[in-house]
């Protein structure tokens, strides 16, 4: 692909080859097109701009920038009103339009987002369909595992693209995409359009930190219906969303739940829908996983996969990686979820205390960079639900761990809860650990399936899985 083909809708440029499309400077190659965007401005941080990296693009090889403010450069320069938009654009041509290859799903809401779409590649892979999956836990081609990019739930455009193009060029069919209010906002799946658009649920005091309001929030994440030809929503939102053909799930809609069994093991309940109905098992812990079920159901039915198999789906889900994943059942419970905000992490504790023998203690942090309250009420639920707290690292950045941590501590002594500070998670996984006694749950919360750790400006490799391990290996447990 050249510059000429790839910027022909917006000038005459020259017939140069193009390898690759950056937004990250650093991740410019010898024969790549950048991008300067400017950051996205948080309220507390100053975003970095693209521009002001244009010049170190060049420098590694890019052979023409695009970018929204007038720049001198020795190469081709195009600038736009919309960066973003033109970047999307031109991801799909470089990337030979893979989605109008593909059938795609696409899956959002403020919670169970990934467990949802993952739930529905399996269901997909089950019925005998070759489906790829993009979601914040990794990506799926068939039932081959591979890493996710980056640390957003849904990449930038250019990794869309690549992975929509990765799919087609295996044979896949079908694609599940967890699409976040981000990428929505930002346009990294602009141009993409659905078969299926399925909405969860929607908590509105969520990214406020990004979207401003609930409203916009809200708004962003409609966008993936109104891209959508059949739409599957929860009940609870229809009052929220424009007249229009939804098949709904949940209380009060056409997919829904009766006589639900919450069980060390799983769930199970009759599951009812306009197609029929059955009797469900689900091999994940938590109620609020009802709901993800429904939705994931409904998809599939819109698609038109026979009830019969879908419930024979359910029943095979091996679950997601550190989203309330059991690591050891004895001598005492050891489980690792990603629950990283309030009211994810009391849907945690709740889920656990139902069938916890003994104590319930917690390893918890909040992440630096964020909205400051999220710490305060992690804290609080902290200090209400569990036994025994230790407060430590998640993500702390650029921000002093310690401020964090006394937030915390602040919050939960108001509540009246028992914790200690553990600065280092890695330390504070093994006092948890060793303070646990047979019949006792620990849960290792925040963290889930995410690889790196980060400190200051690092991003350090982790693995809570392992680290839980190794200290029970340590422990001689």
């Amino acid at each position: 692909m050249t510059l000429k083909d790839l910027l022909a809708p917006y000038g005459s440029f020259p017939a140069l080859p193009v390898r690759g499309l950056a937004l990250d400077s650093r991740r410019v190659e010898p024969g790549f097109l950048f991008f300067a965007l400017p950051g996205v401005p948080l309220p507390h941080r100053k975003p970095l701009d693209g521009h002001d990296f244009a010049l170190e693009a060049v420098q590694r090889g890019a052979v023409a920038v695009v970018g929204e403010r007038p720049l001198a450069l020795p190469v081709p320069y195009l600038q736009v009103e919309d960066g973003r938009q033109v970047l999307a654009e031109v991801a799909a041509r470089f990337h030979g339009h893979p989605e109008r290859a593909l059938v795609l799903l696409g899956v959002t809401g403020s919670k169970g987002k990934s467990t949802t779409a993952a739930l529905l590649h399996h269901l997909l892979q089950g019925s005998g369909l070759r489906a790829a999956l993009l979601s914040t836990v990794g990506w799926r081609f068939g039932e081959e595992e591979a890493p996710g990019v980056g640390h957003f739930t849904t990449p930038e455009a250019p990794e869309v693209y690549g992975f929509l193009a990765r799919a087609r060029d295996l044979g896949l069919t079908h694609a599940v995409l967890e699409v976040s209010s981000h990428a929505l906002a930002l346009k990294r799946v602009e141009g993409l359009g659905y078969r299926v658009g399925v909405f969860v649920n929607f908590y509105p005091d969520d990214h406020l930190d990004f979207h401003g309001t609930a409203e916009a929030y809200f708004r962003a994440k409609a966008l993936l219906l109104e891209r959508s030809e059949k739409r599957v929503v929860n009940r609870a939102l229809l009052k929220a969303l424009p007249p229009g053909p939804y098949l709904t799930f949940g209380e009060g809609g056409e997919v829904f739940a009766t006589r639900l069994e919450e069980t060390p093991r799983g769930l199970a309940f009759t599951l009812h829908t306009p197609w029929g109905e059955g009797r469900a098992r689900l091999p994940l812990l938590g109620a609020y996983n009802l709901e993800n079920a429904l939705a994931a159901v409904g998809a599939g039915l819109l698609l038109g996969l026979p009830l019969e198999g879908l419930l024979e789906g359910l029943a095979t889900f091996p679950g997601l990686p550190g989203r309330m994943e059991v690591v050891r059942e004895e001598p005492f419970r050891v489980v690792i979820d990603f629950a990283h905000t309030g009211k994810s992490l009391e849907a945690a504790l709740l889920t656990l205390r139902k069938t916890a023998e003994g104590r319930l203690l917690l390893v918890v942090g909040a992440a630096g960079e964020r909205d400051v309250n999220r710490r305060t009420e992690i804290a609080k639920v902290a200090a209400r639900l569990a036994d025994l707290s230790f407060f430590t690292e998640e993500d702390h950045r650029t921000e002093p761990l310690e401020a964090i941590l006394e937030a915390m501590a602040e919050a939960a002594r108001k509540e009246g809860g028992r914790f200690v500070l553990v600065p280092d998670r890695r330390e504070a996984i093994r006092k948890a650990l060793e303070a646990a006694r047979p019949g006792d749950t620990v849960l290792l919360a925040g963290k889930g399936h995410e690889r790196t750790l980060e400190r200051g400006s690092l991003a350090l490799p982790w693995n809570e899985k392992e680290e839980a391990l190794r200290a029970l290996a340590e422990l001689g447990l």
